[in-house]
């Protein structure tokens, strides 16, 4: 009995052991939760899906390019030696900025003020030596706490502008032109009815805000920025030799993308496009621009398609032809990832080419609408009857010659942080109008997610 009570207490350990090591647990291992947004993923570590011909994008409408008629009113009352041409509101509406110009000023070369909303004058942004160009590229930020646009030294002419007045002396011009005041402090009868005989009022002249002095400028567009109300004008890029046109703000208001171009691609280009008659498309690099100026270069490739933000402000995205390239926008070590897309849109365009086709085999009478679309395409291969050609086998690509739907890349929109829509179409734009050609718009759409590897740091 006593030999056996050693064998019973092994038997005993071990099941207790056995029960111990058993023992459910609640707690089970967990990814971890860094980089599980989007923000926090580098670029090259995105997955993305491709879906094609999708509804367009909800886009952010412009405002009407109405000129506001309080504005319009100062200057034909106030200001008639010069001409206005377009006002831009803030997104809050607080502000308008006025886009004019004097008739003795070099065509496509503007002059800014900024307004309230009431349409007074409160300050003038562009001296006579600054010359903003591009007026429908200006852009305020999205917080309307400034304003961007480009700027160059003034193309010297004749100018009607009123000569500055020496230091401690200012112009006078009528009350609308001027800031807003204080009617019982400001009046020259002080409220004091003998003060005018006739029971009149009095008209109080105020001075004329005066433009910044001092503000450097380049004999090539750069971009500038000022503040809601139209002072701290300084130039944002100073690099003497590039033109800056498209540019738009992150949507943090912190930084801007642009593209920009050597003075020498800008006018070969224009030279082509002229000798072509057509209308002048500029192509540029991408790059991130800092409001404290620190810019930094995205890519070598020249693209005509204006840059798109994510909606956390964290990548951007360009287009190139048949892909697209996104890029960390802040980091001291970002990086960017391609996306070619040549394959998806070949595949996506056979597809609706052939719906195409059967739409028009069922509708007769839109087949010469149908016809005329596709013979405007450039390619001379190209047309309406492409998606006739002999069927190929599933692993073959097809020929984008007999495609009339595959086309560039010609928009971006990313309204959200995981959608990145893209536009395709084939447009012709020429000097005249009437031979424009914009055919085969399709939008289509990439899903991103992060990869796995990332999820499972």
């Amino acid at each position: 009995m006593f030999q056996n009570k050693p064998f019973g207490f092994l038997l005993l350990l071990a099941a207790v052991l056995f029960a111990v090591n058993c023992k459910p647990t609640t707690e089970q291992p967990q990814p971890s939760s860094v980089a599980t947004r989007l923000k926090d993923v580098p670029s090259v570590r995105l997955n993305y899906r491709y879906e094609p011909d999708v509804p367009p994008p909800d886009l952010v409408k412009r405002t009407a390019d109405e000129r506001n008629p309080a504005i319009q009113a100062d200057f034909d009352q106030s200001r008639l030696n010069e001409l206005l041409d377009k006002t831009i509101p803030s997104p809050d509406g607080k502000r308008i900025l006025a886009v004019y110009h004097q008739p003795t000023d070099t065509q496509s070369e503007f002059r800014l003020d900024m307004y309230s909303s009431e349409g007074v004058l409160m300050r003038k942004i562009t001296a006579d030596a600054m010359a903003a160009h591009f007026p429908d590229t200006i852009v305020w930020s999205p917080d309307s706490s400034t304003v961007a646009f480009v700027a160059t030294t003034r193309t010297m002419t004749n100018s009607l502008a009123t000569p500055t007045p020496p230091a401690g002396e200012s112009n006078i011009s009528a009350p609308t032109s001027g800031p807003p005041m204080d009617v019982n402090s400001n009046s020259a009868t002080n409220g004091d009815p003998e003060a005018n005989p006739e029971g009149t009022a009095t008209p109080v002249l105020q001075p004329t805000p005066q433009a910044p002095s001092n503000v450097l400028t380049f004999r090539t567009e750069q971009i500038y920025i000022c503040n809601s109300d139209g002072d701290g004008v300084k130039p944002l890029t100073q690099n003497e030799g590039l033109i800056y046109f498209y540019y738009v703000w992150s949507p943090d208001g912190s930084m801007l993308t642009a593209l920009a171009a050597t003075g020498r691609e800008w006018q070969y280009l224009e030279l082509q496009a002229d000798e072509r008659k057509e209308q002048f498309v500029p192509v540029g690099r991408p790059r991130v621009i800092e409001k404290n100026g620190r810019e930094r270069r995205l890519d070598d490739g020249l693209t005509a398609v204006q840059p798109g933000w994510s909606a956390d402000s964290a990548k951007i995205a360009c287009a190139f032809e048949h892909q697209v390239r996104v890029y960390d926008a802040r980091g001291d070590t970002p990086t960017q990832a391609a996306i070619p897309l040549r394959n998806n849109l070949l595949i996506s365009s056979q597809a609706y080419d052939r719906d195409q086709q059967s739409k028009l085999n069922a509708e007769p009478d839109a087949n010469q609408n149908v016809n005329v679309n596709a013979n405007s395409k450039a390619n001379s291969n190209s047309n309406s009857n492409a998606t006739t050609a002999p069927s190929l086998p599933p692993t073959a690509l097809p020929d984008p010659n007999t495609l009339v739907s595959f086309n560039p890349i010609i928009a971006l929109a990313w309204p959200t942080d995981d959608q990145l829509y893209f536009q395709t179409a084939f447009v012709k734009r020429m000097k005249n109008e009437a031979d424009s050609v914009m055919s085969f718009p399709r939008w289509h759409r990439l899903i991103l997610t992060p990869q796995p590897s990332v999820l499972g740091r």
